[in-house]
């Protein structure tokens, strides 16, 4: 497992610079890379990215991650000069870079899908199956969310504010069920109904919730990519770029100024 040092910048639109040593790598999750020094290399490998020998390890990793939602290559960037370098990764959309040390918390990690950014080359990107039928059908990230294993650092992505806390054992949190980052395999994932058909259907908080229970720590977003998804799509311009709202900007335009159609 490569050690890597790094460096958070930004406050609410995060980016990280990942220092090489000679020889060193990392994996970034394709589209993440922000820049990089002369002297790093950028590799597109089979599989994701870990150091599993032989065709069965690659097929294996690549597997993994197609079962995942993700590519079946991952991007390695190694430093292939005489210094040190410097690579950044930039987060996708508001929120906080959230830096785990696996070997702090037992070695794996379980994420949603979509929050890995970048991780020392070595981390393992796995799958973790839901073990119960309500948190995969009902629990926004399916049966299948990611496992990361190994000993050094990985870096995830959390929307919004993060919020980081340790359940006791037996401490149980109701939490919606996007906002969800990450836990510990220890925490038991299960989905809830909202109890209330009245509270189901006009609270604006869906059907069902996520439990956490502990014992284990856990990573919270305030902001679900989502919820920012969907809040964008009603602010939108309706089909053919006109604005929904008579009084808005398009509209109030077309309707003082016309249209050269």
């Amino acid at each position: 497992m490569d050690v890597i040092d790094y460096q958070i910048f930004g406050s609410d639109m995060q980016y990280i610079e990942v220092e090489l040593d000679p020889g060193e790598a990392a994996v970034g999750e394709a589209g993440m890379m922000m820049f990089m020094q002369d002297g790093v290399e950028m590799d597109t490998v089979f599989g994701d990215g870990s150091q599993q020998g032989g065709l069965f390890g690659k097929l294996l990793g690549a597997g993994k991650r197609l079962l995942t939602g993700e590519s079946l290559f991952t991007t390695v960037f190694h430093n292939e000069a005489a210094a040190k370098r410097r690579i950044a990764f930039a987060a996708p959309y508001p929120g906080k870079i959230v830096p785990i040390h696996l070997a702090d918390i037992g070695g794996t990690l379980i994420c949603q899908k979509d929050s890995f950014l970048c991780a020392a080359k070595g981390v393992s990107l796995g799958i973790a199956l839901q073990r119960r039928l309500g948190a995969g059908l009902f629990g926004g990230e399916g049966f299948i969310m990611q496992k990361l294993e190994g000993d050094g650092w990985a870096f995830v992505h959390a929307g919004g504010t993060l919020v980081e806390r340790t359940l006791a054992p037996g401490e149980v949190l109701r939490v919606d069920t996007g906002c969800v980052v990450a836990f510990q395999p220890q925490v038991d994932f299960d989905i809830k109904f909202v109890g209330k058909i009245k509270s189901a259907l006009f609270g604006g908080e869906g059907l069902f919730f996520a439990t956490l229970r502990g014992p284990g720590k856990i990573w919270l977003q305030s902001l679900p990519l989502s919820r920012l998804a969907s809040r964008l799509m009603v602010a939108a311009p309706a089909a053919g770029g006109a604005s929904s709202s008579l009084l808005g900007g398009t509209a109030l335009g077309g309707l003082l100024g016309g249209d050269d159609e």
